[in-house]
């Protein structure tokens, strides 16, 4: 549950600087990417401090060398909240940690499925909202970007179209 309150009361704060008047903070998506970025270095850094046993027991069997996969997952999700707090790579990184989200949602059903204990919920259900917001929210922000250049090209080519002649 830290995890989805860290998302919602980054994001939230963020947001109301914006209001207050800081004009950086002011767009959604940039309060959104904050509140990822602060999420994402939580939940990196419980890879190697904390809960690293825990992570490393809902690796399903299946997988080879869980304790390196826990490592290298944790690496993704702190290089992915630093580029999320940059404009230019923000959409990359959100992307890349939403295809991270799908990727490690396995151990989250085999935690749940497998009575594995951990400091998250043991239940299926809560497990899978909580990582639909995640999954969501990041691409909320490849989303935004996506759109921002669509916009961006379509002003672009409506000023190099010439004026109509006049009569």
């Amino acid at each position: 549950m830290a995890p989805l309150n860290t998302l919602v009361i980054v994001t939230l704060i963020l947001l109301a600087l914006g209001a207050a008047g800081v004009r950086r903070l002011r767009p959604w998506p940039v309060a959104l990417r904050g509140g990822l970025a602060a999420m994402f270095v939580l939940t990196g850094t419980a890879h190697f401090i904390g809960l690293r046993e825990e992570l490393i027991a809902m690796v399903p069997p299946a997988l080879p060398t869980p304790g390196l996969l826990v490592t290298v997952s944790g690496v993704l999700e702190l290089a992915g909240a630093a580029g999320l707090l940059w404009t230019r790579t923000a959409p990359w990184a959100a992307a890349g940690l939403a295809g991270l989200l799908v990727a490690v949602f396995p151990a989250n059903v085999y935690a749940a499925l497998n009575d594995v204990t951990t400091a998250f919920s043991d239940e299926l259900w809560p497990r899978t909202a909580m990582q639909a917001v995640f999954l969501a929210a990041t691409l909320a922000v490849v989303g935004h970007h996506l759109r921002a250049r669509r916009r961006e090209r379509g002003t672009a080519a409506e000023s190099r179209t010439p004026a109509p002649a006049g009569r």
